[in-house]
Order: C-alpha cells, then structure tokens, then sequence
C-alpha cells in the first residue's frame, strides 16, 4: 500500500496519460453545428477581446490530446468528433499517452470516424511543439494538470482542462497568473457551468428574490459494492512495458515519489493523495463551481474540512465520508460534504436567503428548481409565495445533447470569438472553487482551519480573527454583506427589532438604558 503524503504546496503538477472517470457523450442536434460561425455567434458578445490572432470562425481549429484514457477518450475524444461530423470547423490532429493501448484505441477511432491520421507523440511537449497543432485538451490525472496547462499556455495554445484545474492552491494561482499573461482561451471542464440554469439562479439573487443571500449546500453521494474508483477495470496488459510509468508519475519533474509499478495507482489513482484528493477535487469541485457560478462568490475567507476512510479499508488514503465548510467574507456560508458508500439518501443542492430559498434536488440537469419562500410574518410581504421556476432546459433538450458537448461548444465558440472570458468555466472560477475544496482536504489532513486572503493568494493556519470580525460588526450594528453584483439594496436584508428590544443595553452607574 501507498504511504500517504500530503498534497504539499511546492508540488508542482503534470502528467501524461492517466485515465479519468468515465462518461459517454451523445451527438448534439445536428442544427447547432451546422458552421463554425454559428459557433462563433453564440459566444457573449458583450465580453472583451483579447489582442492574439484568434481563428477566423470559417477556419479550422486543429486540435491535439494529452492524456487519452477515460474522461480523455470518452468525454474529450468521441465528443470533439461528434461535433465536428456535426459541422464544427475542427481537425483531431494529434494524441499523447503514456499507455500505448490507450494511444492506439484513440488515434484508431480518430481515423474511422474523421479519416485523420493523427500524429503520436510519448512526450506531452513534442505534441505543444508541434506549430500545426492550436489547441489540447487534457485529460491526465490531477498531479499533471498544473504543469501541462502552463506549457501549453506558454506554447501558445488554447486549452480545455479535466477538473480539478491544479492539485494545490499555488499552481491554480499560477495558471490564472499565466491564462492572463498569455491571453489563450482556457475552459475548466466542470461542464455543468455550461447549462444556463446557474446564470438565471445569478440573476435572480442579484435582484434580491432570496433577500440576503446566507449561505449554499450542496453534495455528491456515491455508492458501489467494490468501492469508490475500485470499478475501473485492472488489466493484465497494464504493465511496465505497455506504460512509460516514470514519465506517468513526473518523478523527475518532482511531481510524485519514486514508487514501484502498481496497476492500482496506475488505474485507480483517485483512491491515493499524491496523485489527487479523492471526492474533494474529483467530486466536490463540480458542485462548488456551480454554487460559485449561481452565487457571484468567488473565494472563501475560511475554511476547514473533516471525515475519514470510514468503510472503505482497501489501501486508499483518501476519505470515504468527508465534509468541506467555507465561510466567505461576503457574509455567508458553503457546505459541500459526501459520502462514498451511501446515495439513497442525499442531501438537497440549495441555497439560502433570509426570505427564501432556491432547491434544486440533486444532480445538475434540471428543467426546473424551486423558490421556497419564509413565511410572511418574517419576510413582511405576503406576495412572497413557493412558486416552481422552469429552465431553458427541456426533456427534449436533454434528449439531444449533454452537457459535456454544450461546454466543449462554449470552448470552440470562444476560441472562434478570440474571447478568453467567454468560457463558462474560465481559469478564475476554476481556481476559485479548486482552492475551496483544496483547503478543505488540507484542513482534513492537517488537522487545521485555514484562512484564505485572495488579495495576496496566501493562507494561514487558525485563528479567531475571523470570528471576531463578525462579532465586531454586529456590536456595531453594520449592515449585512452581499454577494458581487447584488443591486437589491436592502431587499431581505433587515431585521425588525420587537418594541421590546429598546429596553436592552448596559446599565451604566446604575441607570437604565431605556431612561424612566
């Protein structure tokens, strides 16, 4: 069994190959794709250019893949080839695996659905040298991610990530520091930011519908009879000779120990913390990035975590049941908590507010989600009623397409656009939610509470500071802190003393506050 380690901050991240969890991909409705300017004409209009030459939307977007198991073939491969037999004006021009299996079955399925001879490469950085290739996706494991992102950013080109964007606080810093630096379009692949329920959930906190917003749940229960991540499929095959595994677990660019070959850190890598955090980055990242998304909050100002490998006994280091809470200094509070042995009885995904609350259930497809209103004696406003509020979603939507094709679209539309903000996952967001549940791991860990200040990307060990800051607000009677772009004033946002209460306050030399 693996020793664990601690997801050290000086780790830097990349790797080649590794596989991700799986999802299949559909083919969208044919009508989206039917040109390139289509695609083009669906980004934000409104959002700043950047000064790169960007591809004109009746040009092709050549594009190449790093890490091509799993999430890299089924969900960044056989997607990006169902929109371009839809239409889209892209070319699948190159693959990077460590594992020649993988490399094989990607390039082979390349050819039969495109009629592309895609170009091999073993190492990563031949493919980002290679001038024919703008843009990679990459689907390695989280150790690599950092790493990969910044080469190719620096080699010019455009990228589409697996989530979590880094493994530790510094390197998503960093990539943020880089996409702005370098000007590429980076989309974080949590693809259910791609779905526009999350935009309407913004819009409508922003005008104040739950009064002052107070805080989000949300969740990501799982169960299997072998054990999380244990399902994927050990094979003889995967063996040294078929695996470059040095080049696998970056020992020489310091991003893992020196470790024997193991067919179980290859396959099932989620399970141990030198190569990822389990259900904190792998899980628990899609649903903050959507609570960000839906709130405008971006990074917490504390956090602590909790949990333990409970049931799950079977060599892994990562927690079977975990819990993340992070206060933000906007005035309210995240909770993002799992279990990897029970989904029967999930928690509901919700955010609330002083008069009322927005439930969406469980998963992120949804048609619909609910506002369930505080009952009038506190909101003083009778109007205020439960209603069901519909999505732009409809079964039938659902029927055509996904969410991975919608956010590999957005991807494709904002590099036609030459607009890096114009992705719904852009490397802030990204990096707003990763450092949450990152800390969160950490705090599970080490046994700490840490402090997060964004000013300067730094974070400390516990202490009552922030506590007292909110202690210190109240004695004063301060107003309440809102969400960015809140512009509701005071909607929700006021307590109204009962008579009575003018009778408090200190006795000072015996007298009584309330005079008499």
């Amino acid at each position: 069994p693996i020793m664990p380690t601690h997801p050290s901050s000086d780790m830097v991240a990349a790797s080649c190959g590794g596989r991700s969890a799986p999802q299949s991909a559909t083919p969208s409705r044919r009508d989206v794709l039917v040109t390139g300017a289509a695609l083009a004409a669906a980004s934000t209009a409104s959002l700043a250019r950047t000064a790169f030459a960007a591809p004109g939307a009746n040009e092709r977007i050549r594009i190449g893949f790093i890490g091509t198991g799993g999430r890299g073939f089924s969900a960044h491969v056989k997607t990006l080839a169902r929109l371009r037999q839809d239409g889209a004006n892209i070319d699948l021009v190159a693959v990077s695996d460590v594992y020649k299996k993988q490399e094989d079955e990607a390039c082979d399925f390349i050819k039969a659905k495109t009629g592309t001879d895609a170009k091999r490469y073993l190492d990563y950085r031949d493919l980002l040298a290679d001038k024919d290739v703008d843009a990679v996706c990459i689907g390695t494991p989280d150790h690599w991610h950092h790493r990969q992102i910044v080469d190719a950013l620096q080699a010019g080109k455009h990228v589409y990530t697996e989530k979590p964007m880094t493994k530790t606080v510094e390197e998503a810093l960093d990539v943020v520091k880089v996409w702005k630096e370098t000007g590429r379009v980076v989309q974080v692949g949590v693809q259910s930011t791609s779905l526009k329920v999350w935009d309407q959930a913004r819009e409508l906190i922003d005008a104040g519908k739950l009064g002052k917003v107070l805080g989000f749940q949300t969740e990501y229960f799982r169960n299997s009879s072998t054990g999380q991540w244990r399902y994927y499929k050990l094979e003889k095959e995967m063996n040294p000779q078929n695996i470059d595994w040095q080049r696998w677990l970056g020992t020489a660019e310091g991003l893992a120990p020196e470790m024997p070959f193991d067919r179980a850190l290859y396959r099932q890598w989620r399970c141990y913390w030198p190569f990822g955090s389990g259900m904190f980055t792998d899980l628990f990242v899609h649903r903050t990035t959507a609570m960000l998304k839906a709130t405008g909050l971006r990074f917490p100002g504390r956090v602590v975590g909790a949990g333990g490998v409970y049931l799950e006994l079977d060599t892994r280091t990562v927690p079977d049941v975990a819990t993340v809470v992070a206060d933000y200094h906007e005035g309210c509070q995240g909770i993002i908590t799992a279990t990897m042995c029970n989904e029967r009885s999930r928690i509901k995904q919700v955010i609330r507010g002083h008069n009322g609350s927005f439930e969406f259930g469980n998963g992120e497809q949804f048609t619909e989600f609910q506002f369930l209103a505080e009952r009038p004696q506190v909101t003083l406003d009778s109007g205020i009623q439960d209603e069901v509020i519909k999505t732009d979603l409809t079964e039938e939507a659902l029927a055509e397409t996904n969410s991975t094709s919608l956010h590999f679209q957005n991807w494709l539309a904002a590099m036609w656009a030459g607009d890096p903000t114009a992705c719904n996952n852009t490397p802030d967001l990204g990096a707003a939610a990763v450092v949450t549940v990152i800390l969160g791991a950490m705090s599970h860990r080490n046994g700490k509470v840490y402090h997060f200040d964004a000013t300067t990307g730094s974070y400390t060990g516990g202490n009552p500071g922030w506590a007292q800051k909110w202690e210190q607000l109240s004695q004063q009677r301060g107003a309440p802190m809102q969400v960015p772009g809140w512009h509701a004033g005071e909607t929700g946002s006021r307590l109204t003393p009962a008579e009575f209460q003018s009778l408090a306050g200190p006795w000072i030399d015996g007298r009584d506050p309330a005079g008499g």
